[in-house]
Parts: structure tokens; C-alpha cells; sequence
């Protein structure tokens, strides 16, 4: 049975994961922030590990066509 995307707020202390996440990014050059990106993509996927809900996020996080 696949699960459902959680697209509702679910962070215990959201300000604290967004600083951990420009944290991360300090002092990098664009490539090694976007293999950060990557990386912790990959590492949260597999984390999840429900293709189903992997799906969904795909699915919301791609941009939109212009009208």
C-alpha cells in the first residue's frame, strides 16, 4: 500500500532545520551546494522509501508551465 505526501506543517522547530540548512550551504560554490541538494535529497528518499509518496513529492515540486 502506498502512503500519502505529509504536505501539511510537520516540523518540531522549523527555524531551527532551516538555519541547520543554510548551515549547510555556507561558504560552498554553487556546484558543491547543488551536491549538497543532491545529497540530501537522495539521503531523505531513501529515508521515505515509499515510491508511491516519493511520486507525490515529485509531482508538487515541479514547476508549474506557464500559462
Amino acid at each position: 500500500m502506498t502512503g500519502q505526501l505529509v504536505t501539511d506543517p510537520n516540523f518540531d522547530a522549523p527555524d531551527d532545520f532551516y538555519a541547520a540548512l543554510a548551515e549547510l550551504h555556507r561558504d560552498l560554490a554553487p556546484e558543491d551546494s547543488a551536491k549538497a541538494n543532491a545529497k540530501l535529497i537522495l539521503l531523505l528518499a531513501n529515508h521515505i522509501g515509499d515510491a508511491g509518496v516519493l511520486a507525490q513529492a515529485i509531482a508538487l515540486a515541479r514547476p508549474k508551465a506557464p500559462a
